[in-house]
């Protein structure tokens, strides 16, 4: 064997390898941005249907939230790839550099979503239905820049699908609280989707790639941001006077309503230099903080383990 041989066998990834870098690709740490209402929602329903707990409901609700997302950004990631590779800010991502083949990436998407399905259809058979309902729009998403200068809308109606699901899987049936917190969610991340494709409008407007940023500037994005936030936390006011809330939850509220102000305060139409701690570090103490809060209101209300 000569000694050129073993590198026809190292430069074929391992499979650990290629999990790792599937896990990258997703980014999988950031389902914290839309778990923690998809629990606000689950824990409400179960305290309004009998004051306990569902272990196992609200173990697939987390299973098939998570397969949901997953699914939705390797589609993103593999539909964008070409665009990914035109920027510099995403030119390092894993299928544009071939860390992860596409291939791969395909099969970590369809395991993900055998996974949603599997687990809506331990739900209840009103999930099962729906399921492939809450598919569609994350797949349309990333074709949305190439039609649209709002694809931020269609970001968002796929996340308000999140807590309207959870409700679904507690009950089986409608309710209008659900839809209250959803739209919440999805106005909330639609807002701060517009910051966040702020950075790239040079890059967008390039290649012809179709946004907010890109089409109005970034003041008006950063402007549409803000009224999608005030919207967002009227929302939420809303869905905690009309499911009883008490003390805690309104605390909570306060905080969040303090974390958008410091958000929209550290960026600026002029000064992108914070606007990571905007969009991931912020927006991920606004759901944590808000469903700890929520679940300390429930529990004082009387929801039992």
């Amino acid at each position: 064997m000569s000694a050129t041989t073993p590198d026809l066998f190292e430069s074929e990834p391992r499979p650990d390898g290629k999990v790792r870098a599937f896990l990258r690709l997703v980014m999988i740490e950031h389902s914290v941005f839309a778990l923690p209402f998809a629990y606000i929602a689950a824990l409400t329903a179960m305290f309004r249907e009998d004051g306990s707990v569902h272990w196992g409901e609200l173990l697939l609700v987390t299973v098939a939230m998570v397969g949901l997302r997953t699914f939705a950004m390797a589609c993103n990631r593999i539909i964008d790839r070409e665009i990914d590779a035109r920027n510099p800010r995403t030119a390092g991502r894993e299928l544009v550099t071939g860390a992860l083949s596409v291939r791969s990436a395909w099969a970590g998407a369809l395991v993900a979503v055998v996974v949603f399905l599997g687990a809506a259809a331990l739900l209840n058979p009103l999930c099962l239905a729906l399921a492939p309902i809450a598919v569609v729009p994350m797949v349309v998403y990333p074709y949305g820049k190439r039609f649209t200068n709002f694809p931020h809308a269609i970001l968002g109606l796929a996340q308000a699908m999140g807590p309207i699901g959870a409700w679904l899987a507690v009950t089986g049936s409608w309710d209008w609280h659900a839809v209250v917190l959803g739209v919440a969610v999805g106005v909330w991340i639609g807002g701060f989707d517009l910051i966040f494709g702020s950075q790239d409008v040079a890059a967008d407007r390039a290649h012809g790639v179709k946004s907010v940023p890109a089409r109005f500037g970034v003041p008006a994005a950063l402007y549409g941001a803000r009224a999608c936030h005030v919207v967002t936390t009227a929302l939420l006011v809303w869905y905690g006077a009309t499911t009883g809330s008490g003390g805690f939850w309104w605390v909570g509220m306060a905080i969040v309503a303090g974390a958008f102000v410091y958000e929209h305060s550290i960026v600026k139409p002029h000064d992108l230099s914070r606007l990571n701690r905007a969009f991931f570090t912020v927006n991920g103490v606004i759901g944590i903080t808000l469903f700890v809060f929520a679940l300390l209101d429930l529990i004082a209300r009387g929801l039992s383990w």
